[in-house]
């Protein structure tokens, strides 16, 4: 499950240590529907190794701003808490797999 955080908690929600997908999306986007179940299923394969969480646009511009986030979805990995790599768009859950095999 992900859990869901926005402008005043975002910052706390990156690991300092490790693997963190944010994904960037709205409950309105059919796209982002589409990826949730797909990001979901890769924050249980990967366990301790990857936490996986989501940042409504709508309610945290802030964040989508600071990000560049300009569409959605738009999937950020932070490594070791920087931002290394963003996907923009629905990809098939094999392009998220090969991003996170660069780190793991």
């Amino acid at each position: 499950m992900m859990v869901t955080f926005n402008d005043d908690t975002f910052q706390e929600s990156i690991r300092e240590k490790g693997l963190t997908l944010v994904d960037f999306g709205a409950v309105w986007c059919p796209p982002c529907k589409t990826l949730k179940p797909i990001l979901e299923e890769l924050g249980e394969e990967q366990g301790e190794k990857l936490a996986v969480i989501e940042v409504d646009c709508d309610e945290s511009p802030e964040t989508a701003s600071r990000f560049g986030v300009m569409s959605m979805p738009t999937v950020l990995l932070f490594h070791n808490g920087e931002p290394v790599e963003k996907l923009i768009g629905l990809r098939p859950k094999s392009a998220y797999e090969n991003l996170l095999a660069k780190y793991v």
